[in-house]
């Protein structure tokens, strides 16, 4: 039993290690906001200074998901990981852009999962049930 705790608990930290580090260089990469990424954005219809504000979610998200404590603020932040991919991966397919595109959102989604799926006890909400 207690080895598959330490082997959820790698797990957990190797994965949100790998999507605290992804989102934090996007969040860096979408505020400075340069023409391509820029371009991209207006590309799928969206005004060119949503980088920059999803740059600074982004950058919070991963710190939230890391740092210590806070389990609500964690519940938020992957929420809003899980929002961001979901809506990336929408975006593309509805502009109708081919998989390439789209396969990697859907990919950092699931990672994104299973780093809140893993999660151990002093990272999540107490149960409000008491079970």
């Amino acid at each position: 039993m207690a080895e598959d705790n330490k082997a959820r608990n790698i797990g957990y930290w190797i994965l949100t290690i790998f999507i605290a580090l992804g989102f934090a260089f996007a969040g860096v990469i979408d505020l400075i906001a340069g023409d391509e990424i820029v371009g991209q954005f207006t590309a799928l219809g969206y005004p060119a200074y949503l980088p920059r504000f999803l740059g600074v979610c982004k950058l919070l998200g991963a710190v939230a998901i890391v740092a210590p404590k806070f389990p609500r603020l964690k519940e938020w932040a992957y929420a809003g990981l899980f929002f961001d991919l979901a809506g990336a991966t929408y975006s593309h397919i509805a502009n109708g852009d081919g998989a390439d595109k789209f396969i990697a959102p859907i990919v950092l989604l699931v990672i994104a999962m299973a780093s809140y799926i893993l999660r151990p006890a002093d990272r999540k909400l107490p149960d409000p049930t008491g079970v």
